[in-house]
C-alpha cells in the first residue's frame, strides 16, 4: 500500500512537472551561437602562429589554463593579466593586438539559430543567452556583433561571479529572471553543464548543431 502511495505521489510531481509552462530559454554562446571564425568555422586560434608568431599551446599553458578561472568569474581584470603574460611568452605582441585578433576571429554567428529564436521569441519566449563570458568579450559579442538585438537579456559568469557548471550559477541567474526552475530551459553543448542545470531543477537539452532548436524546446518542456 505504500509502494502505490509514493507511486503516486511521484506521478503527480512528475504531472505538476509536465504541465509547467516553459518562459525562458537560455542558450549558450560558444559552440551553439558562435561557432569559430567566420572565414570557416575554424577554432579562433587556428591561425595565430602565422598571423600573430604567437603559439596557442603557450598561450594555453601560461594564460589560460592558471588564469582563466580569476578572470571569467570576474576576480580578475583580462588585459591586466595577458599584458603581464605576453611579456613573458610573446614580448612583441600587446594585450590590445591579441584581444583583437581572438575577439574578430571567434565571431562567426550561428544565423540558422538566430532564425529560430527569432521565431520563438516572436511567440512569447524570452530568449537569454546564459554563458561563461569576461566583461570585455561579453560586451563584444553583444555590442559590436549585435547579439544584444536578438535576446531579452543576458547572464554571464563574470557578472555573476559564478560559472557554469556552478550550482550558483544556475540559482543566481533563475533570481534574476524571477522564474522557477522548471520554468527554464538551457541549451548547451557542454554535457556537464546540461548535468548541473538539471540537477539544479531546470530543464536542459544538448546542442549538437542536427536538431532544430523548436523541437528541443518541445522535448524539454514535455518532459
Amino acid at each position: 500500500m505504500r509502494g502505490l502511495s509514493i507511486f503516486g505521489r511521484s506521478h503527480r510531481i512528475e504531472q505538476r512537472r509536465a504541465d509547467t509552462v516553459i518562459k525562458a530559454l537560455m542558450i549558450d554562446v560558444d559552440g551553439v551561437l558562435v561557432i569559430g571564425r567566420p572565414s570557416d568555422g575554424r577554432h579562433w586560434a587556428a591561425a595565430l602562429q602565422a598571423d600573430l608568431g604567437l603559439n596557442f599551446d603557450d598561450l594555453q599553458a601560461a594564460f589560460f589554463k592558471p588564469h582563466w578561472e580569476e578572470i571569467v568569474t570576474g576576480r580578475a581584470d583580462l588585459r591586466e593579466r595577458l599584458a603581464d603574460i605576453l611579456v613573458r611568452i610573446a614580448a612583441g605582441l600587446t594585450a590590445e593586438q591579441v584581444l583583437t585578433y581572438w575577439f574578430s576571429q571567434d565571431a562567426r554567428l550561428n544565423a540558422d539559430l538566430l532564425g529560430e529564436l527569432a521565431a520563438l521569441r516572436s511567440r512569447g519566449l524570452r530568449i537569454y543567452l546564459a554563458t561563461n563570458q569576461e566583461h570585455e568579450r561579453m560586451g563584444h559579442l553583444l555590442h559590436t556583433l549585435g547579439l544584444a538585438a536578438h535576446i531579452d537579456g543576458c547572464h554571464y559568469s563574470a557578472a555573476i561571479g559564478h560559472r557554469k557548471p556552478t550550482r550558483e550559477f544556475f540559482d543566481a541567474v533563475a533570481l534574476k529572471v524571477h522564474l522557477s526552475p522548471s520554468e527554464i530551459i538551457l541549451i548547451d553543448d557542454d554535457e556537464e553543464n546540461i548535468r548541473a542545470a538539471i540537477a539544479a531543477g531546470w530543464r536542459a537539452s544538448r546542442w549538437t548543431g542536427r536538431e532544430r532548436i523548436a523541437d528541443l524546446v518541445e522535448r524539454c518542456a514535455t518532459s
